[in-house]
């Protein structure tokens, strides 16, 4: 255990910045369940993300886009009442800000008194400016995300590395830099190359967290359930399975099943 695990009660986006300046790096999970979000506070992750990701893990939609903002209020809520140690950052759904400054302020305003949450995430850079400064003036903290933006997905066509291309990079660096000035307290890199995550990253006083953007960046972001094995499908360079929790659990179902099958369970210690 670090030692500012040791010193921190409660994780603050003000003991995020710490953990930059001091170089430890921070850790950063998703969880969108009470149950989940109880076992990763307990490991002490820094920052738990209840992401628009819940759209395809626990929904089992193709893209982020289908999640509205009262299912992420659901999921946020169910996160931060398991919540004792970690940062709580929720994210605003598609359509909840884009556009719209005071659509994006309302969302927010939601999201902060229904479930809890300690700040929110939101995707873009100068595009949604506005919509960031109107939510910080609120007193709100806020993370950015750049690089791969999952709702801009139809955008792009494609889940392959941005910013690869000088012009890319260059907006991408101006837009990070632009978030750190209104005022976010970190900012999210997804899927863009290591050197220029690390130039970001250098480039800014504000920690960035990398998602498939190296290992240069101030932490790591993954999915919670494709990082223990419970999804199959999404194999991308940048994941680490931990566990193979998804043939564990398919084994010990068909296990109960044949204990259920061969009238082995409930056996006499089991029952009243």
């Amino acid at each position: 255990m670090s030692v500012h695990k040791k010193k921190v009660k409660r994780v603050t986006t003000h003991v995020i910045q710490s953990l930059k300046d001091q170089g430890e790096k921070i850790s950063m999970l998703t969880a969108y369940d009470y149950s989940m979000a109880k076992i990763v506070d307990a490991a002490k992750v820094d920052i738990i993300l209840v992401g628009d990701s819940a759209s395809n893990v626990m929904a089992g939609h193709e893209t982020t886009l289908p999640i509205t903002l009262d299912q992420m209020i659901y999921h946020a809520t169910s996160v931060v009442r398991a919540v004792k140690y970690s940062l709580v950052v929720v994210d605003l759904p598609f359509g909840s800000y884009q556009g719209n400054s005071k659509k994006a302020l309302a969302s927010t305003i939601r999201i902060m008194k229904e479930s809890g949450g300690h700040a929110i995430k939101v995707e873009g850079g100068r595009e949604v400016k506005d919509s960031i400064q109107r939510i910080l003036k609120a007193g709100v903290p806020v993370m950015g995300h750049l690089g791969l933006t999952p709702q801009s997905i139809y955008k792009f066509g494609t889940y392959t590395v941005r910013a690869k291309e000088e012009v890319e990079a260059e907006r991408l660096k101006e837009d990070a830099k632009l978030l750190e000035k209104i005022g976010c307290f970190a900012i999210i890199l997804e899927k863009i190359p290591a050197d220029l995550a690390k130039e970001v990253t250098d480039s800014v006083s504000i920690p960035v967290i990398g998602i498939g953007a190296g290992p240069h960046v101030d932490g790591q972001v993954l999915v919670l359930h494709d990082m223990l094995g419970i999804t199959k499908d999404f194999k991308p360079r940048f994941l680490r399975r931990y566990l193979n929790l998804f043939d564990d659990i398919k084994d010990a179902v068909c296990h109960y099943i044949e204990d259920v099958k061969k009238e082995e369970f409930p056996n006499k210690e089991e029952q009243y």
